[in-house]
């Protein structure tokens, strides 16, 4: 009884202190509120995937490689014209669906007994696009999925040459990928045909 006498004495004092030390560490710690989006860290890669002396050497060869048999020079699948009215903080997840696209529609294909290297590349990027795969778009889905489709709509007019394109701009995909997925982007894309 009288330690229940002693806590009840002290019961204003435990509220003084909850509220006055307990609540504003609470209200202000790092913990996410509920709801609140995680998409932005989800559609991040780290800068070292990109860093990989081996699969960027096989990578931009591939893309020279295959580029030097392109006879269309007017077009161009992997460029600017992706981001157009496109929110910098949905480029990720962008270039994610358009790897997944260039994986699954090209690199997969039966190019990928014509050409060395096809099979590590794609296997590459469909690991980078797992990494992203709680990567989402924030917003509107709208202008993202047009520039996915207008991309795919001069894939399908360029025919076979298509994926001749889609293979010669291996390089700049990675490029864009990693501009586009890593907390640091690089200072300027690789410049190359015109």
């Amino acid at each position: 009884m009288a330690s229940l006498q002693t806590w009840s004495k002290s019961f204003p004092g435990w509220v003084f202190f909850c509220c006055c030390c307990c609540l504003p560490l609470l209200l202000t710690s790092s913990l996410p509120l509920k709801g609140a989006s995680t998409a932005h860290h989800a559609c991040r890669l780290r800068k070292i995937n990109f860093q990989q002396p081996y699969i960027r050497n096989r990578t931009y060869t591939l893309a020279k490689m295959v580029y030097a048999s392109d006879k269309d020079t007017d077009n161009r699948l992997i460029g600017q014209q992706l981001f157009v009215s496109i929110r910098e903080n949905n480029r990720c997840y962008l270039m994610k669906r358009v790897v997944e696209f260039v994986v699954k529609d090209v690199l997969l294909t039966e190019v990928k007994n014509q050409y060395p290297y096809v099979e590590e590349v794609a296997q590459f990027l469909a690991s980078l696009t797992a990494e992203l795969s709680s990567c989402l778009f924030s917003g509107q889905r709208e202008h993202i999925e047009k520039n996915l489709e207008q991309m795919k709509n001069k894939m399908d007019q360029l025919g076979e040459n298509g994926k001749t394109k889609a293979i010669g701009e291996l390089d700049l995909l990675f490029d864009y990928l990693e501009n586009a997925c890593t907390d640091v982007p690089k200072k300027g894309s690789n410049k190359k045909k015109n």
